[in-house]
């Protein structure tokens, strides 16, 4: 402890003479003496230190790609500066190195990053290393970097001041390059249909000169067009109109032929077309005859036939999916990953309608969406095909030695789904299996899998990638050989292979002309997308083989897709049987009355009820299966109609008189309860960081939110991650608010759930190599910053062991000041009132602790209660200053 004054201890003497001098005073009093020391104490300031002389200095090396080469060539140097300037043994340095990542000392030895470089996150290393912050000593921090952080700097500048540990940065400039970048694509983010709108790109880069630019609205080239770059800067402006409700992705490209940074030729962004809410009907039917019923019942209805044109934006304003007959794999993964979001966390509806390509049939078993149906679909024995005879054909070459973010390689995935294939297939089936680089490995010849399957499954899952490519002919006619050996049945070829890997086509339409006449089906599954090198060589494939082609750029996809081909080809089921009808009254559960059911269906898909979820017609043969079920996923609602709303198998549902009510019926309770009015949700991007503002009436909507609070949830990807929830911060009556980090080019989608219902919105996307986009605000947001901080720009890496300002002790002269008022009040009220405090007499006995009612109320006749004498009394008086005092004024009083 010290004194910020000490000169007032003279004061303690003065006042000791001064109290022995004039003892009228009474200074020698308790109260009166406590008082005087408060009272100095106060005055001499007493100082209590909480921190030790010794400081810390943080250093803080930006290792993001932008900023790591002028790192590494100058940390050596910068090192040694700071290790020399150390101005004693008690203070210590600190090394933290940030990107993506925040990593604590990670290159004190091998000066290696391990983390990923693709962002600069200057906030969250200073955040981490505030956190690591002791104390008590001081503290302070150095950045290097280039300035340029991919997340705002917000709220920095009070949590370092609160910390008392000022930040200094040395700004790293790289060399002039030629270097152009899309430095801007602002549209609005709604508009309505049909509406025109302006689209602005702006590009910088130097030197000045023309710059091809190509312009993107989801895969499709919009125009490509010279932009002239003049004092670094050029600028395209457009109008553009879309007419399809839904979310619409732009993206904007430049070509230069000389360019330092590549990674900041594009940007993307989305916009919403609004509509009023709609169906999304996603049909293989020419004229769905399901598009015009639900039109005349008051349904606007959006019909999507083009299969690949679906992505999860797709989804934006729709209130419910309808899929009507159309096959899993046609497709895209990331729509089919996009719906489990869409219904349990969105609150949106979605309906299965049967047919041939439609359930099981369909390849829907273990699918992204299998489990939001109300039915099961699992392989029983008693609708299995007559037997099945199936080659597995697989890629082991080089590129599936890739790890994927499950910890798994490729093969291994691949050796997985291989294996589960074989597990779903039936006692009386059989099985082949051979892996491929650039000859045909038997893996096994073919064998019962009945009397082989453990044996089997274990060869499968030891496959190892060997290198090389993939000779596609030569597996599959190794595979040909031995499925010529099967006796009656079908017969099935699954290869799995690299879209973007798919060598030596040989005479492979000459093979499967064999093999089709055989009547025998090749299905594809290919890692990669359609647009990869080989992929219209594998469709090819698929569509001579009279099978289906799956593409997925997700390989833990990889089991799932062969379990749904394995159901597709070795179970029946489809009934192409008429069938009656029973009622089970469970329709009351949606409408107020049962519906009058069809006697008989043509035809339906046959699977199981789920537990949990009800069925409100059952079939009335031997397997009693769901017709028309129902459930509830989350907040959302879904439905599984057996039989076939159109085509073939459906004219005795469609010439029943109860259709169209049977229908409106049904998707008007999977569309749900719509949200009140008076609450909205806005959003906005700035950098990596996006935030959500939750905007609502507090008059109505504050009772509410006090019984149930509106909980915020987000999907990152298009990979089906599942809900991650986040946290309100409320910023005012009326307004909630919450900010997360996003990755580059991922798109979010989000939802606000109130009282089941939800505020839906995205997807929304951060822009890609947003580590390339050298945005000038953030540099600026770092000076002042710093200058908020009491720190600054560092030239002079010898003055970074300067100590703060800040004191690193706690003053208490607020509080003695407080006690010594507080003691002077005290004493006040005791002289005024004459009170004293209560004196023990030694040899009286101590108060009792039973009442004094309880004392008259028992007497004790053997012990009578002593009474003192009047004089004793008398005597006994405490003759305190109070006493004199009153005895003096007394006197004087008689004198008078």
């Amino acid at each position: 402890m010290s004194f910020g004054a000490p000169q007032y201890l003279i004061l303690l003497p003065l006042l000791f003479l001064v109290g022995w001098y004039f003892k009228q005073l009474s200074l020698w009093r308790p109260l009166r003496a406590l008082f005087i020391l408060l009272l100095i104490g106060a005055l001499c300031d007493p100082l209590f230190r909480l921190r030790s002389d010794s400081m810390d200095l943080w250093v803080l090396f930006d290792r993001s790609s932008s900023a790591q080469e002028m790192v590494e060539a100058g940390e050596e140097e910068w090192k040694s500066l700071l290790l020399r300037s150390k101005p004693g043994r008690e203070n210590r340095l600190h090394f933290v190195d940030y990107a993506t990542d925040v990593i604590p000392g990670a290159n004190a030895e091998t000066n290696q990053y391990s983390g990923s470089q693709d962002q600069t996150r200057t906030a969250l290393a200073i955040h981490d290393t505030l956190a690591r912050m002791e104390a008590d000593r001081h503290h302070r921090i150095l950045v290097f970097t280039d300035g340029y952080s991919t997340e705002p700097l917000d709220g920095i500048a009070a949590k370092l001041l609160s910390a008392e540990a000022p930040l200094d940065y040395r700004l790293l400039k790289a060399p002039e390059v030629a270097d152009y970048r899309i430095a801007g694509l602002k549209l609005p983010s709604r508009s309505q249909p049909a509406e025109p709108y302006v689209v602005d790109v702006t590009v910088t880069g130097k030197p000045d000169g023309v710059v091809p630019l190509t312009m993107f609205r989801g895969e499709r080239v919009l125009f490509t067009r010279d932009v002239e770059i003049t004092q670094g800067i050029g600028r395209i402006r457009f109008s553009d109109r879309i007419i399809t409700p839904g979310a619409h992705r732009y993206r904007a490209m430049v070509e230069p032929e000389m360019d330092a940074h590549a990674g900041n030729n594009t940007r993307e962004q989305w916009i919403e077309i609004v509509s009023g809410p709609r169906l999304l009907l996603v049909t293989r039917y020419e004229n769905d005859p399901l598009a015009k019923t639900l039109g005349n019942q008051g349904f606007a209805v959006e019909v999507v036939d083009e299969l690949l044109a679906l992505t999860p934006g797709t989804l934006t304003g729709a209130q419910a999916v309808i899929l009507n007959n159309v096959p899993a794999y046609e497709l895209p993964s990331p729509f089919l990953n996009a719906l489990d979001f869409f219904v349990k966390e969105q609150g949106g509806g979605f309906l299965m309608a049967g047919g041939r390509n439609s359930f099981g049939s369909g390849g829907y078993y273990q699918s992204a969406v299998d489990e939001l149906l109300p039915v099961t679909m699992e392989l029983k024995s008693e609708h299995r095909r007559l037997s099945v005879a199936m080659a597995i054909v697989m890629d082991r070459s080089g590129s599936m030695t890739a790890i994927t973010p499950s910890g798994n390689s490729k093969m291994q995935l691949a050796n997985e789904g291989a294996a589960r294939a074989i597990e779903l297939l039936g006692e009386t089936d059989a099985v082949t299996v051979f892996a491929v680089d650039s000859q045909a490995h038997e893996i096994s010849p073919l064998l019962n899998v009945g009397e082989n399957r453990g044996e089997l499954i274990n060869r499968v899952r030891s496959i190892e990638s060997m290198g090389g490519g993939i000779f596609v002919y030569t597996g599959m006619k190794a595979a040909w050989e031995q499925l010529k050996q099967a006796e009656a049945g079908q017969r099935h070829l699954i290869l799995f292979t690299d879209a973007a890997d798919s060598e030596e086509p040989g005479e492979y339409k000459a093979l499967l002309s064999e093999m089709q006449k055989e009547g025998t089906t090749v299905s594809v599954i290919g890692l990669g997308t359609r647009s990869d090198a080989d992929a219209d060589f594998i469709s090819d494939i698929a569509s001579r083989g009279n099978g289906r082609i799956f593409f997925t750029t997700i390989p833990d996809e990889i089991p799932n897709i062969f379990a749904q081909e394995t159901v597709s080809v070795a179970r029946s089921t489809f009934v192409e049987e008429p069938v009656s009808t029973q009622s089970s009254g469970k329709w009351y559960e949606i409408a107020q009355r049962d519906m009058e059911w069809p006697g008989k269906i043509d035809g339906y898909n046959l699977s199981y009820l789920r537990e949990g979820d009800e069925s409100a017609l059952f079939s009335t043969d031997r397997y009693s299966a769901p017709l028309v079920a129902f459930g509830r996923r989350g907040i959302g609602r879904t439905a599984a109609l057996a039989f076939p709303l159109g085509g073939e198998f459906s004219e005795s549902v469609r010439s029943w008189e109860g259709y169209g009510d049977f229908l409106q019926t049904a998707v008007r309770w999977i569309i749900g309860e719509q949200l009140p009015s008076g609450i909205g949700v806005r959003h906005g991007i700035d950098g990596s960081e996006l935030t959500i503002d939750l905007i609502y009436d507090s008059e109505e909507w504050s009772e509410r939110f006090a019984l149930s609070p509106p909980r915020l949830v987000i999907e990152r990807g298009n990979e089906g991650k599942g809900a991650e929830p986040l946290t309100w911060e409320r910023l005012a009556p009326g307004h909630y608010s919450v900010k997360t980090e996003l990755r580059e080019s991922e798109p979010v989608r989000g939802a606000i759930q109130i009282t089941g219902s939800a505020l839906r919105f995205g997807p929304v996307v951060a822009g890609s190599a947003l580590e390339w986009e050298f945005n000038r605000e953030r540099v600026i947001e770092l000076e002042e910053t710093a200058r908020t901080s009491g720190g600054g720009e560092l030239l002079d890496l010898s003055q970074a062991w300067r100590k703060p300002e800040a004191s690193g002790v706690t003053p208490i002269r607020e509080w003695l000041f407080l006690a010594a008022l507080l003691i002077f009040l005290f004493e006040t009220f005791a002289t005024r009132t004459e009170w004293a405090v209560p004196r023990w007499t030694p040899g009286r006995k101590a108060p009792s602790s039973v009442s004094a009612g309880a004392a008259k109320a028992t007497p004790s006749a053997a012990e009578p209660e002593p009474t003192e004498p009047p004089d004793m009394a008398k005597n006994s008086l405490p003759t305190s200053p109070i006493h004199s005092r009153k005895s003096r004024f007394q006197k004087a009083k008689k004198r008078h």
